[in-house]
């Protein structure tokens, strides 16, 4: 079995018996190393003291006279953030369940960034066994922003930070506090070259084929049937869809803002645009392996799931509206 994704962080955590994360001391220990919580030469005696406690404690508590007496002010929020990231975790008995918590939350306040590194790490774990390099790239698209890269036929994406600028929302991995550096060329994940992903996976440094028809876009449906399964218990299945003909939007889940809108149009009886139409990336139908489970006015329905790129040809895709937008009776978590 090919390991991957060292960088998110997942050798650090604990199983529990249903599978899921459970955080550890040294995944708590490898937020409070990171450079940016490192205090500088000219740090405040405050800082020093509440940054060496942390290591030597990662679970205690830390009141919020401890970050305010921080001298910095760039420190204080950059303590009150990560605090606050590791609160949630303790709060919950798994990754999964801080996940989820955080997503019904009315309250959180986290940056996307800790949101993305959570999906890293638990896509790790949902993906644990794979050795289909075409399905963890696909997993790459729920939490790195992604370029479309222009081609003649085929639609390829490449991660938005390797192949030019920086990300709006900075994505950040556990392994960057090593300083580690990378030249690697971008090359497409195909047949011939999967073999050589497994050893270049913290690189993000392969562009990946979402033609429809492709395996590229079976391979994302693989992800998103294990996404569901794993945080949310369901068994449901997920086909591409080759021809974007008619289709009822009885129900529909936008997987990123831009997929949303148009759903919305569509369903207030809206035609979409020919540049609108064009941004379309994919679609999908998801059926439920357990009809019961749905609500009784939309049962035997299909539920459509539309993926499309912004208008300056990226995609920012929102795995949460999966789990969010099902329209299921309750649901089911790991814990």
């Amino acid at each position: 079995m090919s390991d991957f994704w060292i960088a998110c962080g997942h050798h650090l955590l604990d199983r529990d018996e249903s599978g899921g994360l459970r955080v550890t001391d040294e995944f708590l220990k490898a937020y409070f190393a990171r450079p940016e919580l490192m205090p500088p030469k000219d740090a405040c005696p405050a800082e020093r003291r509440l940054h060496r406690e942390m290591l030597a404690d990662p679970r205690r508590a830390a009141g919020a006279d401890e970050v305010a007496a921080i001298a910095d002010e760039d420190a204080r929020e950059n303590w009150r953030l990560v605090l606050g990231f590791r609160d949630l975790m303790l709060r919950h008995p798994t990754l999964e369940a801080a996940y989820l918590g955080a997503l019904r939350s009315r309250s959180n306040d986290l940056p996307p960034l800790f949101i993305n590194q959570l999906m890293h790490v638990i896509l790790r774990n949902a993906l644990d066994g794979t050795d289909d390099a075409f399905v963890v790239r696909a997993a790459e698209l729920f939490f790195r922003p992604q370029r479309i890269l222009p081609h003649e036929q085929a639609l390829l994406l490449g991660d938005d930070e390797v192949v030019g600028g920086r990300s709006p929302t900075p994505i950040l991995s556990l392994i960057s506090m090593l300083g580690a550096k990378t030249d690697a060329q971008l090359d497409v994940l195909s047949e011939e070259n999967a073999g050589s992903y497994w050893e270049r996976s913290d690189q993000f440094d392969m562009a990946f084929d979402l033609t429809a028809g492709g395996r590229g876009s079976r391979a994302l449906a693989q992800v998103m049937t294990r996404w569901v399964s794993h945080l949310l218990g369901i068994d449901v299945a997920i086909e591409p869809l080759t021809e974007r003909g008619e289709v009822t939007l009885t129900w529909y889940i936008g997987l990123d803002a831009d997929a949303t809108g148009m759903g919305d149009r569509l369903w207030h009886g809206e035609e979409l645009d020919g540049p609108s139409v064009a941004r379309v990336l994919s679609l999908f139908r998801l059926t439920f392996a357990d009809p019961g489970l749905v609500l009784e006015t939309l049962r035997g329905e299909p539920v459509y799931l539309i993926l499309a790129m912004t208008a300056d040809r990226k995609l920012r895709m929102k795995p949460q509206n999966l789990l969010t937008g099902l329209p299921i009776r309750r649901l089911e978590t790991i814990s």
